[in-house]
């Protein structure tokens, strides 16, 4: 007996013939038999097995590429074309299978991806624009995190997909990275980017803030000597924490371990630690600036303490000090008279 690649991408094509009349469903369920036979892909039709009272039958195909192929993709959907000809006689037809699943959610996954990153980063804009009262800041930050991701991705593809470095990680064959691998991704690494982005950030505006000079190079090293040794070290926990996933035997706990780990490197160290800073030093004063109009309507959020009052100084202070209790006086001895 002969395996294929496509042995392990069984599809299942599964007919409702609950509505075909009894005489017409034999003549019906062999002309759907021959159309799966004849599409472009197909390996080999099994015969039909249908349920007790033969309404419900299935008929496994075998695709003659693997489950990661994409013309293992580009099949199910040309075999899910055959739904007019047995709609035709009063059938449904259904593409099922773990493969046909894998397929159908990896679809929906990639449909929704442009929506939910648009989502984060318009609530990323926005709410770093309140809490910054600046435009250019929260666009640095979202610039990062798109690179981050990018990086990431990438360095996941080229190592798992491509095969490069497979020995050095134990990855037993290249394939696709898996579905859900990349919104997983967004939403962690979202968090903790916009994290290290606001304790660097916020620290840099403190100081700017609260100095009367207002020079934006001296915040910068304010911001770097306060917030980097916390940001080192909490990257570097999150790297080790998520790098030993990537010496797992599961290939999907893998690749995610892995993804994580090399994107809280890129992030934390390459962009928070080295672009953000550059950045704001090539931008100066302009980086804390706020078009009036916008001014005008974000709401004020003072996180630095900017518009707290200022401690009084001590001229004009009275003092507040209780007195001390003073000893009673002793009375003096009375003169003594001859």
């Amino acid at each position: 007996m002969r395996f294929g690649p496509g042995f392990n991408a069984l599809l299942t094509a599964v007919v409702d013939a609950s509505d075909i009349p009894a005489a017409d469903r034999e003549q019906a369920l062999a002309e759907l038999h021959t159309a799966l036979a004849k599409a472009p892909g197909v390996a080999s039709v099994g015969q039909p097995v249908p349920n007790k009272d033969s309404t419900v039958v299935a008929i496994p195909v075998i695709p003659s590429t693997g489950p990661d192929d994409p013309a293992t993709s580009d099949l199910v959907h040309h075999l899910r074309e055959n739904k007019a000809g047995i709609a035709h006689a009063g059938g449904t037809l259904y593409i099922a299978g773990s493969t046909a699943a894998a397929i159908d959610v990896s679809a929906k996954l990639s449909d929704a991806l442009p929506l939910f990153i648009g989502v984060i980063v318009a609530l990323a804009l926005v709410l770093l624009t309140v809490a910054f009262r600046s435009v250019l800041v929260p666009l640095k930050a979202v610039l990062g995190f798109l690179l981050s991701i990018a990086a990431s991705l990438g360095a996941t593809v080229w190592v798992f997909q491509d095969g490069h470095l497979a020995d050095l990680l134990d990855v037993s064959s290249a394939g696709p990275i898996t579905a859900f691998l990349p919104v997983l991704l967004i939403g962690v690494l979202f968090g903790l980017a916009m994290d290290y982005e606001v304790f660097l950030v916020s620290r840099m505006r403190e100081h700017y803030e609260h100095t009367h000079t207002r020079d934006a190079a001296q915040a910068i090293t304010h911001g770097m000597a306060s917030s980097g040794r916390a940001i080192t070290a909490a990257a570097l926990i999150m790297v080790a924490v998520f790098g030993g996933f990537a010496f797992n035997h599961d290939p999907i706990i893998k690749s995610i371990g892995f993804a994580f780990a090399i994107g809280v490197l890129i992030d934390a160290f390459l962009v928070r630690m080295t672009l953000v800073p550059a950045a704001m030093a090539l931008l100066g004063r302009h980086a804390w600036h706020l078009p009036h109009q916008l001014d005008r309507i974000t709401p004020h959020v003072d996180i630095e303490g900017t518009n707290l009052p200022h401690p009084a100084t001590d001229i004009g202070k009275t003092n507040t000090t209780p007195p001390s209790p003073q000893e009673p006086r002793t009375p003096a001895p009375a003169a003594h008279r001859d």
